[in-house]
């Protein structure tokens, strides 16, 4: 059997990394979704094999990422699509901007559950919607959907912005939950847009993901799905992601709101999204189970301060507590750069991004140990 070397540090400073370079030194990043790990063999030796060519030009869609992709979500999901319903572009962020340009008119609401990756929160202001945020809250350990808030709000919404795998939470909604909330957007005619872009990476072996449109089939014409292998291959500088829509008046009104906005997909990103899609091998599972550890050593730390993590890499950890003025002073005093609640709609929480080799997260966690036991 294959062993990968995950314990293997990369000085990524020299590389002008944004999540390395956005500290001094002596402070340790675990802000940005982003892993230390290097990506697998077999996307990094495609790339050097198509560098080779020496032509690096303007590139269409190429056919066998097409095949890759609807092949990947028939073997992961048993979800059979039409090529026809994708619509490609350098990254899901832009995919939830498109998604409300689609979906709304000035001054419609869009309804959000958060936390949430802070891209979603600026989506109103960027589309001209009107933001209707719903706070998860807690139940039985786990960071779950008020229901009751989202119908009261979603009588005055168009839009409602799923993140599944939910981040910063690390929650991987159940088939019980998704399936009320395909029932809640149907009750009230909205479209709904899924970020599933963390769904390779399931650390919780009882959990498991499920594309919401493929829940109740009433609600397939009213949704935009959105997936990317970058995340689990560690690929983020390489952008390409998908849309699955479905329905064709809300895919034309998709494709229409890219026009002199969205750039093209340069040819390294297509090459190396379709060698993710079409991986069969151990990389990937040998990674999730090195993360699956290196959740166990966070929560060895953060204790009850966190909920464990059904799914991405990134633990979020509440810091209500601390005693301190300036919680970002605080955490770089102790030499520990984290992302801050704030940013996430969460004040009083940080995420903490574990997908990292162990002697670094090991050096980190001791840091991390320090701030939470230093309230002065």
């Amino acid at each position: 059997m294959t062993t990968y070397d995950f314990d293997g540090v990369a000085d990524r400073r020299p590389t002008s990394s944004s999540k390395w370079n956005k500290y001094p030194p002596a402070i340790l990043p675990f802000w940005v979704a982003d892993m230390d790990f290097k990506a697998p063999d077999f996307i990094l030796q495609g790339l050097r094999d198509r560098i080779g060519h020496g032509i690096i030009g303007y590139t269409v869609t190429p056919p066998g990422l097409e095949a890759a992709f609807v092949d990947w979500l028939e073997r992961g999901y048993g979800w059979t699509i039409d090529p026809q319903w994708l619509a490609w572009l350098p990254g899901v962020v832009t995919g939830f901007n498109l998604a409300a340009r689609a979906a709304i008119q000035p001054g419609d609401g869009i309804l959000i559950p958060k936390p949430v990756y802070y891209p979603f929160l600026e989506v109103p202001a960027n589309t001209g919607g009107r933001a209707l945020l719903s706070d998860l809250v807690l139940d039985g350990g786990k960071w779950v959907m008020d229901f009751d808030d989202l119908s009261a709000k979603a009588v005055d919404a168009s839009l409602f912005m799923l993140c599944n795998p939910q981040n910063p939470t690390g929650r991987v909604y159940s088939r019980q939950e998704l399936t009320q909330l395909a029932q809640l957007c149907l009750r009230h005619d909205l479209v709904l847009m899924s970020d599933e872009i963390h769904c390779p990476l399931i650390l919780d072996e009882s959990a498991a993901h499920i594309p919401i449109a493929t829940l109740v089939p009433e609600l397939l014409q009213q949704t935009i799905t959105l997936f990317s292998p970058t995340k689990a291959y560690n690929i983020p500088g390489l952008g390409c992601a998908v849309a699955v829509i479905p329905d064709s008046t809300l895919r034309a009104r998709f494709v229409a709101a890219r026009g002199g906005i969205v750039s093209g997909i340069g040819p390294l990103a297509y090459l190396a999204c379709e060698l993710a899609w079409s991986d069969r091998g151990t990389w990937l599972p040998a990674m999730i189970d090195y993360l699956r550890g290196n959740e166990t050593l966070v929560r060895d730390v953060a204790g009850s301060r966190m909920t464990p993590v059904e799914g991405t890499y990134l633990a979020w950890i509440d810091i209500r507590d601390l005693k301190v003025q300036d919680v970002q002073a605080h955490f770089l005093k102790h030499g520990l750069g984290p992302s801050f609640g704030e940013q996430f709609g969460g004040p009083g929480f940080i995420r903490f991004n574990f997908g990292c080799p162990r002697p670094t997260l090991r050096e980190g966690l001791n840091r991390l140990d320090a701030a939470l036991h230093d309230s002065v």
